[in-house]
């Protein structure tokens, strides 16, 4: 299957399996389905929590999250994550803790591929863990042109100054 990414297939994410959405074998989805952990929540609900250690990747099947971060004693909303959306690239392949925490918007549905089998799909498949190295990249990108543009938007331009007209007083 071609690796033409997690992005383009964010919409149908619910109607499509794993090997798809993320561009692997079927074998290697048909593992990743099998150990597949489905996480109901009610909105308010933390899904997981800044600083714990990272369990998994999380794909939003239905529903709305928000993630949330405290750094240097401010609390920033970085962000939601909609239906089809996979989350916690950065902290599953870099195998650290969590750098936000997810709280539920609505009510809804995510699947949570558990770190074990995402690191056996990585051995049987190794070109997916580039795949979601791509991803993740293409995400930073997409953050960080958002952040320039917000930077940008913010930023007041002065009027320039138009010469003065001479008055004829000298």
């Amino acid at each position: 299957m071609q690796s033409a990414g997690i992005s383009g297939r964010r919409d149908v994410a619910a109607a499509h399996p794993i090997a798809e959405l993320l561009a692997c074998p079927p074998a290697v989805g048909n593992m990743l389905n099998a150990s597949a952990e489905c996480i109901e929540f009610d909105a308010g609900d933390e899904i997981f929590h800044q600083n714990d250690i990272c369990r998994g990747l999380y794909v939003l099947i239905s529903g709305q999250l928000l993630r949330k971060a405290a750094r240097l004693n401010a609390r920033l909303t970085l962000g939601a994550v909609g239906a089809g959306e996979v989350t916690e690239l950065a902290s599953m392949l870099g195998d650290v803790r969590h750098t936000f925490t997810l709280v539920a918007l609505t009510r809804g549905t995510a699947m949570r591929l558990p770190k074990e089998a995402l690191q056996r799909a990585f051995q049987l498949y190794p070109p997916l863990r580039m795949q979601l190295l791509e991803e993740l990249a293409r995400e930073v990108s997409r953050a960080y042109g958002i952040s320039i543009a917000t930077r940008q938007a913010g930023i007041r331009r002065r009027p320039t100054v138009a010469a003065k007209p001479e008055t004829g007083k000298n």
